[in-house]
C-alpha cells in the first residue's frame, strides 16, 4: 500500500508545472501564482504559493514508482527558481503576504520558508543570497509573532526554524525554534492531547500540528516531543471515520485536512498511529479523502504525500475498524463520539451539536445545526464555536445536551468600492501595523460573533442501533420564513474548509411549514438516523 501514497501525489505533478512561470526571461521567473504572472487579476504575489517547489524537489531528487520526473534537470532548475522567487517577492525583512497586501503573514511565511528551506538542504545547495534571505525571515519571525492561537503555525515555524539552524550553523535559529515549541506544546491541551485552534479542538489542523512537530523530531531526535505526540496521537484516533475519511464541520475551524506523515513517523511510536495511516491509506482508491484542489492549496499534501512514502513504517498493527464499542466525551472539548456495530458519530457539543455519522461504506448523515431564514431577511445559525453554549454530558445515559442562542450569519463580500477603500487603508495603516489589520479582519470573519435574543436547545442520545437528535426552540420564537438543517454549513472564514470529501452530498433538510409551526408551539423536531436497513 506504500505506493499509493507516492501514486496520489504524483498526479498532480503536471499542474503545478502548470502553475509555475518557466520562462527565465520572465520578472516574475520560479512565480507559482498563475493569477500574478499570467491571469494578472491580483496586484500582488501570493508568497504562500512558493511552498509548491518541495513537491517538485522530492520529485527531483527522489526515484519514486512511477516517478518519470526523477533527475530531470528542468525540475531542478525550476525549483532553484522558485526559492529565488520567494525571495524576490518578498517584503525587504524577509516577510510575504497572502490575501492582501502588506499582510505579512506567518502562515504564508512559514509554509513557503520550510518548504524552501527543506528543498535547499535536498538540492545540496550552496548560494549565500538564498542563505541571506532565509536568515531575514529567521530573525523577523524572532521578533514578530501573529494574532490569534493557531498551533499548527507554531509548530511550523519552529521546523522552518530548525531548518534555517542547519542551512547556516547560526545557534539563535535553533533557540528560536525551540521557542516556539514550547509555545506550541504551552496551547495543547495536557489531558485530552489537542492543540488550540482559534476557539477549540480542529481535528483537521490537530494533524499538520503532529505532522511538523514529527517532522521536527526526525530532524531533532529530541525525544521530549513524543509524549506530547503520543496524545495528540491518541486524540486524532477518534476521528478517522470507518470509512477512510477524516475530519469536517465539527473542528473549530472545519477542516477536513489529513497530513499523513507525522502519523508515519509517530507509528513506531504508537500503533494507532499505524492503524490511522493504514486506514487512509485502504481507503485511498475509494476517493474517501478530502479533496482541497484549487489552485491555491494543492502542495499541501501533495508533498505530505511524497514524505509519507519516504518514511512509510513497515510494522502495521490491526486494522482500525477492528476498535471496540465505545463512548467517547472530550469535556474540554466538548466532542463526544460513539462507536456502535451499527454506526460511528462524532459530535462537537460547543458548536451547536455538529454532528456527522458514518459507517464502513461511506457517510450517513451530516448535521451542522439550524439555520434559517427570518421575515426581515436575516439568517440565524446554530454552528458557531460559541464559550456561553451550556453543555451538559450525560455519559451515563448516552445524552448530550447544548443550549445557547442563535446567532447571525454574517457574509462579508467584496465589491469595487470596499476594495479600494481596503487597499487605501492598507497603505495608509496596513502597512506600519500589520499585527493590527490580522487582528480586526480576526474578529469580522473568524470569532466575532452577532448573539441574538432567541435561543435554541440541541440533545443527541446515541443508541445502540441509531443517533437520535432533538431540536427545540426555547423563550422568544424567531419568525422564521424557512428553516433548514444544512449537512455541510459554515460560517466562519477559513481558507482550507468548504472543501470536498463524500459527506458534503449529504442532503439538506428543509422544514416544512408544519414542521416550523410545530417548532414554534414548543414541540421537538426529532430525528432518528443510523438504522442499518
Amino acid at each position: 500500500m506504500r505506493e499509493r501514497y507516492a501514486k496520489e501525489a504524483l498526479t498532480y505533478i503536471p499542474r503545478l508545472l502548470q502553475l509555475i512561470d518557466r520562462n527565465p526571461y520572465s520578472p516574475t521567473y520560479g512565480c507559482f501564482d498563475r493569477s500574478y504572472w499570467h491571469y494578472l487579476t491580483m496586484d500582488f504575489p501570493c508568497g504562500m504559493y512558493q511552498e509548491f517547489v518541495l513537491p517538485l524537489t522530492l520529485c527531483f531528487v527522489n526515484n519514486y514508482p512511477g516517478n518519470r520526473f526523477y533527475q530531470k534537470e528542468r525540475l531542478r532548475e525550476l525549483s532553484i527558481a522558485s526559492i529565488r522567487y520567494a525571495n524576490k517577492g518578498s517584503h525587504k525583512d524577509g516577510t510575504c503576504d497572502d490575501y492582501f497586501p502588506f499582510e505579512r503573514a506567518m502562515g504564508a511565511l512559514v509554509f513557503s520558508l520550510y518548504a524552501c528551506s527543506e528543498s535547499y538542504l535536498l538540492l545540496g545547495l550552496d548560494d549565500p543570497e538564498i542563505v541571506a534571505f532565509f536568515k531575514r525571515r529567521g530573525d523577523h519571525l524572532c521578533k514578530k509573532n501573529e494574532t490569534g492561537r493557531l498551533s499548527n503555525h507554531q509548530a511550523l515555524a519552529a521546523l522552518a526554524l530548525y531548518n534555517v539552524f542547519l542551512i547556516t550553523g547560526e545557534d539563535k535559529y535553533r533557540k528560536y525554534s525551540e521557542d516556539r515549541v514550547d509555545l506550541a506544546l504551552s496551547w495543547q491541551n495536557k489531558e485530552e492531547g489537542w492543540f488550540q485552534e482559534y476557539e477549540g479542538a480542529d481535528p483537521g489542523y490537530h494533524t499538520c500540528t503532529i505532522d511538523f512537530l514529527g517532522k521536527l523530531y526526525k530532524k531533532t531526535q529530541n525525544k521530549s516531543l513524543i509524549v506530547p505526540l503520543k496524545k495528540a496521537v491518541d486524540f486524532a484516533w477518534y476521528f478517522m471515520h470507518p470509512d477512510g475519511s477524516y475530519g469536517g464541520e465539527y473542528g473549530s475551524r472545519n477542516t477536513y485536512h489529513f497530513y499523513p506523515h507525522g502519523f508515519e513517523i509517530m507509528a513506531a511510536f504508537s500503533d494507532k498511529a499505524g492503524q490511522i495511516a493504514d486506514h487512509f491509506l485502504r481507503n485511498l482508491p475509494k476517493g474517501k479523502r478530502y479533496y482541497n484542489d484549487d489552485d491555491r492549496m494543492i502542495a499541501h499534501y501533495v508533498y505530505n504525500w511524497l514524505q509519507a512514502y519516504d518514511d512509510y513504517y513497515e510494522e502495521r498493527s490491526i486494522d482500525i475498524n477492528s476498535r471496540a464499542n465505545f463512548l467517547q466525551w472530550f469535556s474540554d472539548a466538548k466532542i463526544g463520539i460513539c462507536k456502535t456495530d451499527n454506526y460511528y458519530a462524532v459530535a462537537n457539543m460547543g458548536k451547536g451539536g455538529v454532528i456527522k455519522i458514518f459507517n464502513e461504506d461511506g457517510p450517513m448523515d451530516s448535521d451542522t445545526g439550524l439555520i434559517g431564514e427570518l421575515n426581515n431577511g436575516a439568517v440565524l445559525i446554530t454552528h458557531l464555536m460559541d464559550a456561553k453554549h451550556f453543555v451538559n454530558a450525560n455519559v451515563a445515559d448516552s445524552e448530550f445536551k447544548v443550549a445557547g442562542y442563535f446567532s447571525k450569519r454574517i457574509v462579508k463580500l467584496p465589491t469595487p468600492f470596499k476594495q479600494i477603500v481596503f487597499r487605501l487603508l492598507l497603505l495608509a495603516i496596513g502597512r506600519f501595523n500589520a499585527n493590527l489589520v490580522r487582528f480586526i479582519l480576526q474578529k469580522i470573519l473568524i470569532t466575532g460573533k452577532t448573539r441574538t435574543k432567541y435561543r435554541f436547545e440541541r440533545i443527541i442520545r446515541f443508541k445502540d442501533r441509531e443517533v437520535e437528535i432533538q431540536d427545540k426552540l426555547l423563550g422568544v420564537i424567531p419568525n422564521f420564513k424557512k428553516l433548514s438543517l444544512g449537512s455541510d454549513a459554515t460560517s466562519i472564514y477559513v481558507a482550507n474548509s468548504n472543501v470536498y470529501q463524500e459527506s458534503v452530498l449529504c442532503e439538506w433538510k428543509h422544514a416544512t411549514l408544519e414542521q416550523i409551526n410545530s417548532l414554534k408551539k414548543g414541540n421537538a423536531w426529532v430525528r432518528l438516523i443510523g438504522t442499518k436497513s
